[in-house]
């Protein structure tokens, strides 16, 4: 058999998972049809946006977690959803959030190593506008996307 699994990795962190009713209704000891009816209604009002898979990162080649702290300039202040977006965009951002205090964006990165987080870190900080940042890296993750490691 082919051996896809990369491919199945990239689509499932895109949001190509289906929700598993049967093991829902059995949790909830309702009906599937009212798991399912509920489940379309909230996906039709917006209050879920993707079904996504939670990974062990390390058995696909991302377990390296960093947050990294971003600082703009004064010209590129004004617009930080512009920068987040742009930061977006890189396979490795995991997330991107505008913050507020000393700092005015959050990135959770992931890679497979210091050695791609220092290249990713370099593409960063080529940008204009981007003034300073600080990097985090994760120790040890004890929960992701709600789920206890």
């Amino acid at each position: 058999m082919k051996n896809i699994k990369e491919d199945l990795v990239g689509l499932m962190k895109s949001g190509y998972c289906t929700p598993r009713i049967i093991k829902i209704a059995k949790k909830l000891k309702a009906p599937s049809a009212t798991i399912h009816y509920n489940l379309k209604q909230m996906e039709k009002e917006g209050i879920i946006k993707a079904y996504k898979a939670v990974f062990d990162y390390k058995k696909i080649n991302e377990g390296f977690c960093s947050y990294i702290l971003v600082n703009l300039s004064h010209d590129e202040y004004t617009e930080p959803g512009k920068v987040a977006k742009e930061f977006s965009a890189f396979p490795e951002v995991e997330s991107v959030d505008i913050i507020t205090g000393e700092w005015e964006i959050l990135m959770k990165v992931r890679t497979a190593d210091i050695d791609s987080l220092y290249i990713f870190v370099k593409a960063v900080l080529s940008r204009k506008g981007i003034e300073k940042t600080t990097t985090l890296n994760s120790l040890k993750q004890i929960k992701s996307e709600f789920v206890e490691l």
